[in-house]
């Protein structure tokens, strides 16, 4: 029998492959991001309880209502924008999930979709999936690190354009959107029927006193967004797949259609802590200086290093130049990098569609402080 592949470009991840090596090599590994550390005791118990409770049978298709009510009084207090929790949030089985809905609820086939590069893996992936086309463009990096050319965006948007992809905080790059930022992306889609899909995942992650620029702000972008956030993220629990993607009812009702068709609902006790957890907001509000203090430490052990930092903004990734280590490439000097050296990071040039070289490397410091010195003592030796 034959399969003609729906991704016949698509194979095992860079993460997969640095994570397998990292393990068979003993590397610290910095390089896929999730944390090293336990989540919150609290947070476990809330779960626990609710399954004892009895929370164990199937959802409302949209999310648990104690759950939704909590987002949406969440992004209200922080964002100023209100949202109908009955009609306007989704709980989602991660971000990943949310983002490949999103685009399979609006994206049609021949519809263009922008992406701004570099991107997170899953983006082309389920863009090509729903019949779309990918246009990618690619940040500017100079003095202060990655930036978006919005008069390229501007440049590339054309008749078919249904969709611009933002991610803030972003990964790989760690840049944060600014007030400019959003400006231009509202100059660029006012009067057009230009929908955003707004990978916001790290919002919690933004250090040094600034803010979150979310689209959730802006009433003039939310009216047209899918936001999308990661519980996964900010309450240090990746394996457990839940999110949600805030948008307005319209959206909210296609968002819907799709979703209840691919994974109907999300697991029912975790819905239920993570409602009961919300109810203290110090966990995400003291997230910034938690993930800070861990940049800082790591930033400062790296100046003994030959690397050349970049700036990290947000998020818990740090990019690094290592032209004065090595002119390899970068999957090549990644993968020296954790069988020789010890430490795993992942290429750049992994989140472009076609590789570009820049020289870069990713480092995750979503590590406990022991996981990081060990690391820094090993990169020192280059």
């Amino acid at each position: 029998m034959q399969l003609q592949s729906r991704l016949p470009k698509v194979g095992t991840t860079i993460f997969t492959v640095m994570s397998t090596l990292a393990s068979e090599k003993s590397a610290v590994n910095l390089g896929q991001g999730f944390p090293d550390f336990n989540c919150d005791p609290a947070l476990v118990d809330a779960v626990g309880d609710a399954m004892k409770n009895g929370f164990n049978q199937y959802p409302p298709m949209p999310g648990v209502p104690a759950l939704r009510q909590a987002i949406a009084a969440k992004i209200d207090k922080i964002y100023g924008h209100s949202y109908d929790p009955a009609t306007e949030i989704t709980v989602t089985a991660g971000a990943t999930q949310g983002l490949l809905t999103a685009i399979m609820c609006a994206v049609h086939p021949g519809d263009e979709v922008i992406v701004i590069e570099p991107a997170y893996d899953s983006y082309v992936p389920s863009i090509e999936l729903a019949g779309g086309k990918p246009v990618p463009v690619q940040m500017t990096l100079g003095a202060d690190g990655y930036q978006v050319p919005w008069d390229r965006i501007a440049a590339a948007v054309s008749p078919r354009t249904r969709m611009i992809m933002i991610n803030s905080p972003h990964n790989p790059t760690g840049s944060v959107l600014k007030p400019a930022d959003i400006e231009a992306l509202k100059d660029i889609v006012r009067g057009t029927e230009i929908l955003i899909l707004s990978d916001e995942v790290y919002e919690h992650m933004v250090f040094d006193g600034a803010r979150h620029e979310s689209v959730c702000r802006d009433p003039e972008l939310a009216a047209r967004a899918f936001v999308v956030s990661s519980f996964g993220k900010t309450y240090h629990v990746t394996g457990w797949k839940i999110g949600y993607v805030a948008a307005p009812a319209m959206l909210s009702a296609e968002f819907r259609k799709v979703h209840q068709y691919n994974i109907f609902t999300v697991n029912t006790p975790v819905q239920h802590g993570i409602a009961q957890y919300m109810q203290n907001p110090a966990p995400y509000l003291e997230l910034p200086a938690f993930y800070q203090r861990k940049r800082d430490l790591f930033r400062a052990g790296l100046k003994h290093t030959r690397f050349k930092l970049l700036p990290a903004d947000g998020t818990y990734f740090l990019c690094v130049d290592y032209s004065a280590i090595s002119s390899l490439s970068e999957a090549d000097f990644a993968i020296w990098l954790t069988a020789e050296i010890g430490v795993a990071a992942i290429p750049v040039s992994a989140f472009y569609q076609s590789p570009r070289e820049s020289g870069i490397v990713r480092f995750c410091f979503a590590k406990q402080d022991q996981t990081l010195q060990q690391a820094l003592q090993r990169l020192a030796k280059i």
